[in-house]
């Protein structure tokens, strides 16, 4: 299945959750990101239970230090 995450492709095997996609990413620290599908904000809790269809558009956001 592709899906996009910030515009780029992305091919999953399977029928993928949102923590699927930060695994295939090679994203360990789930801490101080945060996660979209089609413009609609995923509550983290619901990150390994919410089921990705083909073509969904996610969007990956990662808070930075800086000043």
């Amino acid at each position: 299945m592709e899906v996009y995450v910030n515009n780029k492709l992305h091919e999953m095997q399977g029928t993928p959750n949102l923590s699927d996609v930060l695994d295939v990413l090679n994203i360990q620290s789930q801490k101080g990101i945060a996660l979209a599908v089609n413009n609609n904000v995923i509550s983290r809790a619901d990150w390994p239970t919410h089921q990705l269809n083909p073509n969904d558009k996610i969007t990956l956001i990662k808070a930075t230090q800086g000043g």
